[in-house]
């Protein structure tokens, strides 16, 4: 079986990590890279068995996780958020994937919990994040937000899930809503935005997800995840026209 190297970024992230290393016993070796964690994180990472480095610059989300990879010493990365969980299938299905790849780039179905309720639909029922590849054939761009894995190959899909623990509470949900928009805002080129965008942006986001994704049928978890959903999207215009006035 091939050899494989998990790696992480994090920051500030003790109530999470050990859940997320634990489910990672199986790998060869696991890659922490801290982005400037001023808690617990490095040190339960160390007492876990973890490699852990420190990032002397943060440039973005995509950057940051190419580093991550460039620490590994295997070629086969997976790569996971410290709020993510192996599941018990996912773990052997790797493994025997390991033993003869078909593919140089697995995406991986992802299972998000939020408000501490599995989501089935609001749009993240079709949420397949690329996290199992070949260095060598794959890595991350370099988008500082929304970042991905990209490579000139084919893509194969693994059924068996990855658990999401995302925002545990409304305030942790609209705390990266602002960290998000603020990068996207700084990142932001484009031609000005009326006024209207902010709020019209707001509308069709929340009856996506609300609606046309069947959000409905979360209850009110779904109802809340998809306001606030929205309610980030016209932030981010809001904010990139008020940088843009100034």
């Amino acid at each position: 079986m091939l050899n494989l190297s998990a790696v992480i970024i994090a920051k500030n992230e003790e109530k999470n990590i050990s859940r997320c290393l634990s489910s990672l016993e199986f790998a060869d070796e696991i890659i922490l890279l801290d982005t400037g964690s001023t808690d617990r994180t490095c040190e339960i990472a160390q007492s876990l068995g973890a490699k852990v480095f420190r990032l002397e610059k943060w440039e973005g989300f995509g950057l940051a996780k190419r580093r991550a990879t460039e620490l590994a010493t295997n070629d086969w990365i997976f790569s996971i958020d410290a709020d993510e969980v192996v599941s018990d299938e996912l773990r052997p299905r790797i493994q025997q994937i390991l033993e003869n790849p078909e593919f140089f780039l697995y995406r991986i179905k992802r299972n998000s919990f939020y408000l501490g309720k599995m989501i089935k639909y609001c749009g993240w029922q079709r949420d397949f994040p690329k996290r199992l590849f070949n260095r060598k054939q794959a890595n991350f761009n370099e988008k500082p937000l929304h970042e991905s894995v990209v490579g000139n190959c084919p893509i194969g899909t693994i059924y068996e899930p990855i658990y999401h623990y995302t925002y545990p509470t409304i305030k942790s949900h609209l705390q990266k809503i602002d960290f998000y928009t603020d990068i996207a805002a700084d990142q932001s080129t484009a031609k000005k935005y009326s006024i209207c965008k902010p709020f019209l942006s707001f509308f069709a986001k929340f009856c996506k997800m609300y609606f046309l994704d069947r959000g409905f049928l979360d209850g009110y978890k779904g109802l809340v995840l998809s306001f606030i959903s929205a309610f980030g999207v016209a932030l981010k215009y809001l904010k990139i026209i008020e940088k843009q006035s100034k």
